[in-house]
């Protein structure tokens, strides 16, 4: 057994002011954002703290029920993942505790409860949807050490010291300042380097457990009984495809062995060839670094090929990879980490105020213009609009929990044509994303949505009507260019939602 290492210090942040850690019982790690036992960053940290303090290790991953957009998709895709965690804890012998809140606000109280016998607690980094808050507030309420953890991304998210306004700019960043990131990835099976010490069961109050009972081995092993006794919006089925640890690895394992070598064909619509990790990367069901590890082995690369490699900010030919795995490393490393970025920057990123202002002013400047339609959210929501294509994306969004990447970028771009204001049009895509897509409240999500308000963009030429100059698309143009039929016909019958209108 080789010892691990506490994370680098670029990535470990004190939350409070108590110090070293104290003479506690354990260290806690709150599992929050990201739910793997692979790959991670605060796992492994945690882990070495434990090993250093002598001390046993408790994991509490908890789910809440109170939060805004809580139904039956998101919490089955947690909680399968919940599912894996559970089973690779009680395999390396490690107190595992998971918490499913039964109603609002009857979680309050236990991280509290158990911090007051711990030594140290170690939580994720995650700086979006209402996580950042939730971590803040309970540091400041305990008085033992607490110490978050980055693990978002290849890149640490202080590694840059702004918002980037460009995904070039961003590029021409990270290529300046990643190379030492590529050689300090997350072991792999941080579970495998515990000592004998850390992997005591740590004995928690049987007061604790009472008043906040764990969920069983059953409760998760057969999750619709469970999802259905909770409080939560049942209207929203679960998604088409299964959360958790072991189903990320295996949809990464198809990725890598059938699509990535087809990636560049990913704009079209009857094409399935996108990874299909987006959601497992928001819920932390898989790290991004063992994705990439995975495309560098497919293609036996290593990263001392691109030490001292020059900053050119282009996307092509930066890596030295075949064209569809340039493509893909730029999407994960440079879009995805531009929006972690943005969003560890910005705390207004999701408000109307934080696009660019050449975006501001000209979307203010044709807020009036005629509309030839519009729609409320229930006609939004149940995909009751007069273009195909568009009900055809929503559809799918509702039935499955995703919809095609190229055709999200139309449906936000229809969405501004057909409302009354750009404000309005943020607030249906954002309640319509955030609300079916498994890979909403993410700050890839952020970036898709405010990109097709002029985030990342520049203004484009013609002025159009209600646009301005932010880039235009249209469904006739789309269907010009990608063979949609197939899709159109695929999901042609609308997905019907009761909604209240904005």
């Amino acid at each position: 057994m080789t010892s691990l290492a506490a994370a680098p210090d670029i990535r470990c942040t004190a939350l409070n002011n108590s110090g070293s850690a104290s003479a506690g019982h354990y260290v806690l790690y709150w599992m929050t954002a990201a739910r793997r036992t692979e790959w991670n960053f605060g796992l492994e940290h945690a882990i070495a703290r434990a090993n250093q303090l002598g001390k046993p290790l408790l994991v509490l991953e908890a789910l809440r029920v109170g939060y805004q957009w809580a139904n039956d998709r998101h919490h089955s895709f947690v909680l399968a993942g919940m599912a894996d965690n559970a089973a690779a804890f009680a395999a390396a012998s490690i107190t595992y505790l998971p918490y499913i809140e039964p109603t609002p606000g009857a979680g309050s109280g236990l991280f509290e409860a158990l911090a007051a016998a711990a030594a140290l607690i170690v939580v994720d980094e995650f700086p979006c949807f209402f996580l950042p808050r939730m971590i803040a507030a309970a540091a400041a309420r305990v008085a033992v050490r607490v110490e978050s953890i980055d693990g978002n991304g290849v890149m640490p998210l202080r590694a840059t010291a702004q918002a980037y306004p460009t995904a070039a700019s961003f590029r021409r960043h990270w290529q300046k300042v990643i190379h030492p990131h590529l050689l300090h990835f997350p072991v792999a099976a941080p579970l495998e380097h515990h000592s004998a010490k850390s992997v005591r069961h740590a004995v928690v109050p049987a007061s604790i457990l009472q008043r906040w009972p764990m969920a069983s081995t059953a409760m998760l092993a057969n999750l619709a009984p469970t999802i259905a006794a909770l409080p939560i919006d049942h209207n929203v089925a679960p998604a088409a495809f299964a959360g958790g640890a072991r189903a990320a690895h295996t949809t990464l394992d198809q990725f890598i062995a059938d699509r990535l070598d087809r990636y560049g064909e990913r704009s079209q619509p009857e094409q399935n060839v996108a990874s299909g990790l987006s959601p497992y990367l928001h819920f932390g069901h898989i790290s991004a670094h063992q994705i990439i590890s995975a495309v560098w082995q497919r293609s036996a690369w290593e990263p001392a090929q691109v030490a001292g490699a020059k900053a050119s900010g282009s996307r092509d030919g930066w890596w030295g990879l075949p064209s569809a795995a340039e493509g893909f490393m730029d999407e994960i490393l440079t879009w995805r980490e531009l929006g972690y970025s943005f969003c560890f920057h910005r705390s207004d990123y999701d408000r109307y105020e934080s696009l660019p202002p050449w975006a501001r002013k000209s979307l203010d400047e044709h807020a009036s213009d005629p509309r030839a339609h519009t729609y409320t959210l229930a006609q939004f929501e149940s995909a009751a609009t007069h273009d195909p294509l568009w009900n055809a994306a929503q559809t799918q969004l509702v039935r499955e929990g995703r919809m095609h990447n190229y055709l999200r970028m139309l449906w936000g771009k229809k969405i501004l044509e057909w409302t009354s204001s750009p404000q309005t049009a943020l607030a249906v895509m954002i309640e319509l994303n955030n609300k079916y897509a498994v890979d909403g409240r993410n700050p890839n999500s952020y970036s898709g949505i405010f990109w097709t308000l002029g985030r990342f963009d520049r203004p484009w030429a013609p002025l159009r009507p209600i646009f301005g100059c932010i880039r235009y698309m249209s469904s006739d143009n789309t269907a010009k260019k990608f063979r949609v039929k197939n899709y159109i016909a695929q999901y042609s019958t609308p997905a019907r939602q009761t909604a209240l209108p904005l």
